[in-house]
């Protein structure tokens, strides 16, 4: 299956003597921590030093000890992205150590795609000439402080941690002797068969910093049990006990076998980290960090593995004697961040840090939005934080959950980012992220990277088309259009290459039917699938007259042809239907016959006011969009002059947080059920219609 090569200006040579190291094993997969250490190298102090680095499938680097990044970008490990780093002023006049810790958890996911290999690719450049590659000179061991018992719970991410901190070594410096460490083997060609097609990484690294907070409660209690359900289970079951701390202040306690819990609120949900600071431990004692997304009536929510997501966001340490900073291989995600202490058996002092990332570069030309309206205005605030909580080295939909760039989500985001200040580095990431996942039959991922087919939704691929046309329009970049104008048209042949016998659409067998998170009909053929192809293809037909006029008649005219099928098949006395029985109509369906002018001219303002009255009233009748998809409402009611009611819809719908004091938008209208997330970026795209209707 041919796939998008990286562009020209993505496209990255690696050194000839470069190559991909591993663990000496080939089958040290499953859970693996692999330790890294470079040959020691030796530098006068002269020119600018450069490194160039990734690895498959997370990797930590140190030089001379210090933390300097993590990465790299999620990407296909046929599409692999490199990271950069000028380490010039990390490096010292004589002998440097470079370190790397590399995470495999042996299985794809969410976030990566795994090809049996764990691997480690390096070049140090020096003012632009090569002085250190990865080799077999380079020595590896793999790090036992870290479980490799830790079962996979959930597709959404790898396993949770479980480390032995007594056989933590501080491995990354430059005194360590690595003496007893083996050689690493060559696991393949730097654009071997396994990982090829490198690329620069385009998107700016995270920026990482660490604040103390004092948390909201304290608790104490019985040990209950192991893992994340005996947390769970401790923490519901404690008592609450006066805070006595200050704030960033060292916490003693007293030798016995209570369980102890800190649970502390960061304001919103962050990429982030809980790190603690520990003196006087014995070694016996046990520390958990768990994540968590929301409160409800009071009570914190805390992920239960038996429902849908199946995530189990808690981390687990056991102490060594003596003094320790413990934190997590991985950054995690939340708002609320809750740590379980257990056993001491001695005088201890511990201090709470947190560490949050974000990616704060790509909002440097960040654009405040004032529109005269008190609560228009702190709306557009709630989804600014909610834009800028959920970027890492992509867009993802939710921190705390998934932290996966789905597709189809990723829509709203660019529209909304774009809104914000015009930064197209996401928008290019993630239409050249799905295009090199691009699936035999020519659909594209609905999370990329990832191999997650189950998860694949044919209507994700209808909203790239629709995020690369909004491209074009805020950029004229023709070179990537032109890169891209392949994989657009394999696109379009695969969302209409399953006809029904009445001349509809289906869903490609296999593929996920979904439609919006609301009690639409769930029958094929579907109403608002069929109109999103038709709307692409009329997207594509002005696309085509740029950059492929022949093929702008052929789109044109069947977009006309099956916009009068969703007529006959569909509508009934000026009503859309969302199926051919007639079962439902929902408010996206009518927006969409709306956008695709299916909807006939006298039929356009009974609609139009039907969808108002659904989401100011919620009327018996039509079914309500999900926050998701009210971007096709506000879509629809605004390029039929309806600015007011977009207004009084925002008001209403995302008012309700504003007033609630939620710091950013959520995932639907109620989030009771414990998988729900408040931090969901789907859900901020009012940003992007406030901004249109008050540029």
């Amino acid at each position: 299956m041919e796939r998008p090569f990286p562009p020209p200006n993505l496209l990255l040579q690696p050194p000839e003597t470069a190559v991909w190291i591993g663990s000496p094993h080939p089958f040290d997969l499953h859970e693996v921590y692999l330790n890294f250490r470079a040959p020691r190298w030796q530098w006068d102090g002269v020119g600018r030093v450069r490194l160039w680095l990734t690895a498959d499938s997370r990797y930590k680097l140190w030089v001379n000890g210090t933390l300097v990044q993590r990465g790299p970008a999620r990407s296909y490990p046929w599409a692999q992205k490199v990271d950069e780093a000028d380490v010039t002023n990390l490096f010292t006049v004589g002998e440097n150590q470079l370190a790397v810790q590399v995470y495999q958890p042996g299985y794809s996911h969410f976030t990566a795609v795994h090809r049996a290999a764990a691997g480690l690719l390096a070049w140090l450049e020096c003012d632009g000439q090569v002085a250190m590659v990865t080799n077999g000179r380079w020595r590896v061991q793999r790090d036992l402080s870290f479980a490799d018992d830790v079962p996979r719970v959930s597709i959404y991410g790898s396993g949770v941690e479980k480390r032995d901190w007594r056989q933590v070594e501080d491995w990354q410096t430059a005194v360590y002797d690595d003496g007893h460490w083996l050689a690493a083997r060559v696991v393949d060609a730097a654009n071997g068969a396994i990982w090829s097609g490198l690329q620069r990484r385009e998107m700016p690294m995270m920026t990482e910093r660490t604040v103390s907070l004092r948390p909201i409660e304290y608790r104490r209690g019985d040990f209950v049990g192991d893992g994340h359900e005996g947390v769970k289970a401790g923490w519901e079951t404690a008592v609450v006990h006066p805070l006595t701390e200050h704030h960033g202040s060292w916490l003693g306690l007293t030798p016995n076998h209570t369980a102890h819990y800190w649970l502390f609120d960061l304001g919103r949900a962050y990429t982030c980290q809980g790190i603690v600071e520990i003196e006087g431990a014995s070694g016996s004692e046990r520390l958990a960090v768990s994540y968590a997304d929301k409160m409800v009536e009071g009570a914190l929510v805390i992920s239960d593995p038996a429902t849908y997501c199946r995530v189990r966001l808690t981390d687990f340490f056991e102490l060594r004697p003596g003094t320790q900073i413990v934190e997590s291989f991985a950054l995690r995600g939340g708002r609320y961040v809750l740590f379980q202490f257990v056993g001491a058996g001695s005088e201890i002092r511990l201090r709470f840090r947190m560490r949050l990332a974000e990616t704060s570069k790509v909002f440097a030309t960040f654009e405040v939005l004032e529109t005269g309206d008190a609560l228009l205005d702190k709306v557009a605030v709630l989804c600014d934080n909610t834009m800028r909580a959920c970027l890492q080295d992509s867009f993802v939909d939710c921190v705390w959950r998934e932290s996966s760039q789905w597709v189809g989500d990723a829509l709203v985001q660019g529209l909304t980012l774009m809104a914000m200040g015009g930064d197209m580095r996401p928008v290019r990431t993630v239409l050249l992220d799905a295009a090199q996942g691009i699936y035999p039959d020519g659909l594209l991922p609905s999370v990329a990277p990832a191999e997650v087919h189950a998860y694949t939704i044919p209507r994700y691929s209808c909203m790239w088309v629709e995020l690369l046309a909004h491209y074009w329009r805020e950029t004229a970049d023709s070179d990537f259009l032109t890169y891209l104008w392949p994989t657009l048209k394999r696109v379009l042949a695969a969302i209409q290459a399953h006809p029904h016998e009445t001349g509809l659409l289906v869903h490609p067998s296999g593929r996920r039917f979904y439609i919006d998170w609301s009690a639409t009909a769930q029958s094929d053929p579907h109403l608002v699938y069929n109109l999103h192809v038709v709307l692409v293809l009329q997207l594509a037909t002005e696309l085509a007259e740029r950059f492929e006029p022949g093929m702008a008649a052929v789109w044109q005219g069947r977009a006309s042809k099956l916009r009068e099928r969703c007529r006959q098949g569909f509508g009934e006395n000026g009503r859309y239907y969302d199926d051919l029985a007639h079962t439902t109509c929902s408010q996206l369906g009518a927006a969409m016959a709306l956008l695709t002018q299916t909807a006939q001219p006298e039929e356009v303002a009974v609609l139009l006011d039907e969808i108002v009255a659904c989401s100011l009233e919620e009327r018996v009748g039509m079914v309500l969009a999900s926050p998701f998809m009210h971007h096709y409402i506000f879509a629809a009611l605004g390029e039929n002059g309806r600015f007011q009611a977009v207004i009084d819809i925002i008001k209403l719908r995302w008012g309700q947080w504003v007033a609630q004091g939620q710091p950013t938008t959520w995932e639907n209208w109620n989030v009771d059920f414990p998988d729900g997330s408040q931090c969901h970026a789907f859900s901020a795209h009012p940003r992007y219609h406030l901004a249109k209707i008050f540029k």
